[in-house]
């Protein structure tokens, strides 16, 4: 088995390698290739990665290199984790909608929408080079955000792609803890988009304990979600973190507007861990890491890979296309959902029907989704407005949206050479 990873001077990439070092019974992987296009991150991430591969007792080959082609060639499992433009690309998108009365956020809004702007065509190009150079039947196993985005307009063009999210596999984790039982024996519903789902109900050996989970430990489920408890009673149900912009929209403008930005952190968090990642005596994971915002990445995609490898069958919950998992949307619309993974790929289960205010949510938020693709594709001022209007974050808050759209596209210039000259 041959894993290549496009983007791997990022900070996660020691999480990943850390699932590959330790599930070496369920991965025999020959070789692990470690591609970005930053010489210095690449080389200090990758330094670290023989460290820890070493340490792990992992006897393949390790590969770290700038050509995209050499990482691509013969793998059979390619994971993408690029983000286009950096971290200073992130603030902007963090900041910009600020001035027009937008949230600013990386994976949703108008800041999510420049960065699906900035990210969708390099990931279809990178898809394309996939299909040429990996072997014959590849999965693209996309972990880049907006995940539900990208992974709709891979499978769209019929790229052998599943999209990879830690926030369903952190859920569980979490909830688990909660009831005291091994995560393994909890059972999510977990229906809706990516970063925008809801658990419907949470079994354990079959008994759905959601009911008992909100009474006992709502202040706690709340207080992580940063929704007001009353709410998560109400709603009978534990929506992901992303759903409070939606929820508590004032409350998010306010402090963002006070100049709590994670882009900021985020820089300062990278800026210490590739320094400890370049001292030489380091061969394992530091505990800063878990900050960073990566828990549970490396076991979510240690799993998926030893799935889609062996066949095994089990339920993980993954970006999809829908078929009729998900009554409330079509076929073809990618969600995410618990799926059984095999060699075929992933097969999502049936959820429970959402709730009026739920459905008309993501109906909404999906229908933005197919005009942002759109939009990055085509590279016209029209698709762009079309996508911005359509966002339940941004059309419906600020009406006019042409102030924004003019922001967004000057900022993003040379990320965006499909719009040739922005004006």
């Amino acid at each position: 088995m041959k894993v290549a990873v496009i983007g791997a001077g990022s900070t996660y990439t020691p999480e990943l390698v850390s699932g590959l070092a330790r599930d070496r019974e369920l991965l025999d992987v020959h070789e692990l290739a470690l591609h970005d296009i930053d010489e210095t991150r690449r080389e200090i991430v990758g330094s670290l990665a023989q460290r820890m591969l070493e340490r792990g007792g992992y006897e393949g080959g390790l590969l770290v290199t700038g050509e995209l082609d050499r990482a691509l060639d013969g793998a059979d499992y390619v994971l993408i984790q690029i983000r286009v433009g950096g971290q200073a690309a992130r603030l902007r998108d963090e900041t910009i909608p600020l001035a027009c009365g937008c949230i600013g956020q990386e994976t949703t809004g108008a800041g999510g929408f420049a960065k699906a702007m900035r990210t969708v065509p390099v990931v279809l190009e990178i898809a394309e080079r996939v299909r040429e150079l990996a072997g014959p039947d590849a999965w693209i196993v996309d972990f880049t955000n907006p995940v539900g985005i990208v992974t709709q307009a891979l499978v769209d063009r019929g790229y052998r792609a599943i999209g990879l999210c830690n926030v369903a596999i952190t859920l569980q984790r979490s909830l688990a803890e909660l009831l005291g039982v091994d995560p393994d024996r909890l059972e999510l519903d977990h229906v809706g988009l990516n970063h925008l789902s809801w658990i419907a109900a949470a079994r354990v050996d079959g008994t759905d304990r959601l009911p008992e989970l909100i009474e006992e430990h709502g202040a706690e489920i709340s207080t992580e979600l940063g929704l007001p408890e009353r709410f998560i009673h109400d709603l009978g149900a534990v929506p992901s973190y992303y759903l409070h912009y939606y929820y508590d929209f004032e409350k998010v403008l306010a402090e963002q507007n006070g100049g709590h930005h994670r882009a900021e952190e985020v820089m300062e968090l990278e800026r210490q861990l590739l320094e400890m990642y370049a001292d030489p005596k380091l061969d394992t994971k530091p505990e800063l890491l878990a900050h960073r915002g990566g828990a549970w990445y490396s076991e979510a995609a240690a799993r998926l890979l030893a799935s889609l490898n062996d066949g095994r069958g089990d339920v993980q919950v993954v970006d999809v296309r829908n078929g009729d998992a998900v009554a409330e949307l079509a076929p073809d619309d990618v969600v995410e959902v618990p799926s059984r993974i095999d060699r075929d790929g992933a097969h999502p289960l049936g959820q429970p029907a959402l709730p009026p205010a739920s459905r008309d949510l993501v109906r909404a938020v999906k229908a933005y989704e197919h005009l942002a693709i759109r939009a990055a594709e085509s590279g016209e001022r029209a698709d762009v407005k079309a996508a911005l209007e359509a966002h339940p974050l941004v059309g419906a808050r600020i009406g006019d949206v042409e102030p924004l759209l003019d922001a967004l596209l000057e900022a993003n210039r040379p990320y965006l050479p499909q719009f040739g000259s922005v004006t």
